[in-house]
């Protein structure tokens, strides 16, 4: 479920940079040429080189915004490579967009949103800025018909629901989340970006040494996965096959980002492996579908029931009832609801996690 609990800013971790595979040390006695004698154009190591162009903007939002509440459901765990939150708040995201590989600096100036971007999806990333933080959103339209609700959006008034705009870049994740632990899911979705993806573009010092920022891989690339790495990564078949899958019509799926509702979860779920859970966890962000419904949840209904009616055994059918009054902003009210922190008490272990990567 997108954006299940609230955000909590965390401090930045410190992520060794790995060599190339391809580098070797020189032979012993191997000539080096003198930097003084080196040809003109010849190419700079990485720590000689300048630090790419970026590019800013500055937008100031309708209404009340939460930066870190908006972009919380693209965070893929405390240690996700393409995301980042900084102790000052200001949210770092390394993407692929249209463009090309793009990283995107946000900060909170004071009723202002300021963004610096990089690589070449910089300008993209610049221009989709008020679609990705809600400005197409309509929180305005949504009537709490509950008190819990009520207190929820009252106490919540920067929440608005974002849109990216890039449909494969939530399906992958929420594909490797399907049947497992978050633990799990995170942890592939970690090793995977991190062995495959590259580098975000940026300020190396920055974004290399204290972020570790990758880019997630291009279709062709998860396509060329070999299989012992999506084991090694706790990845089953069926999930890697479902990803497999859906990378071979990637610029089709994508097609799906400017499509109304249920063309797109239809379009999404012609993917054998694909059904309403996951179609749901990635419209929500890449669509910034306000009534998409998470079905096939093994907590959503549970925690919805107790919530609105008292009952933590609801099933999905009770919950898309409770959540009827709210049709056309059903994923809104789950979501103020899972922020309220209306939960019901825990009374059975954690979920065991699994590692096949281990058989």
């Amino acid at each position: 479920m997108a954006g299940r609990f609230a955000p909590r800013s965390a401090p930045s971790r410190s992520v060794p940079r790995q060599a190339a595979a391809d580098e070797a040390p020189q032979a012993p006695g191997a000539l080096q040429q003198p930097e003084a004698q080196q040809e003109p154009g010849a190419q700079q190591a990485p720590e000689a080189q300048q630090a790419p162009e970026a590019l800013t903007r500055e937008w100031t939002p309708p209404g009340s915004l939460d930066l870190r509440l908006v972009l919380a459901p693209l965070r893929r765990g405390p240690v996700d490579p393409t995301f980042r939150i900084d102790r000052d708040g200001s949210v770092w995201r390394a993407t692929r967009t249209p463009a090309g590989p793009g990283t995107l600096h946000l900060t909170d100036r004071g009723g202002r949103i300021g963004a610096t971007a990089w690589g070449p999806g910089a300008s993209w990333l610049l221009d989709q800025l008020p679609t990705l933080l809600g400005a197409e959103d309509e929180p305005e339209a949504f009537r709490p018909r509950h008190r819990l609700v009520a207190v929820a959006q009252h106490r919540r008034p920067g929440l608005r629901l974002l849109r990216t705009g890039l449909v494969l870049e939530s399906l992958i994740p929420s594909i490797l989340e399907q049947k497992v632990t978050t633990d799990e899911a995170y942890r592939a979705w970690r090793l995977l970006v991190r062995t495959y993806g590259t580098p975000a573009p940026g300020p190396a010092a920055t974004l290399f040494t204290t972020h570790g920022l990758h880019v997630m891989p291009d279709p062709r690339t998860w396509s060329l996965i070999p299989s012992w790495e999506w084991h090694r990564a706790g990845v089953d078949a069926k999930r890697s096959a479902t990803i497999l899958r859906a990378v071979r019509v990637a610029r089709r799926l994508e097609e799906a980002a400017s499509m109304p509702l249920p063309e797109a979860t239809a379009r999404l779920e012609l993917i054998p492996g694909i059904g309403p859970w996951t179609s749901a966890e990635t419209l929500q962000r890449a669509n910034g579908a306000a009534d998409a419904v998470t079905v096939g949840d093994l907590h959503l209904p549970g925690i919805i029931g107790h919530a609105l009616a008292g009952n933590r055994n609801a099933d999905d059918e009770e919950m898309l009832n409770l959540l009827a009054p709210y049709e056309g902003q059903r994923h809104r009210a789950a979501r103020l609801i899972l922020l309220s922190g209306h939960t019901p008490p825990r009374r059975a272990p954690r979920m065991t996690r699994g590692d096949i990567a281990r058989l």
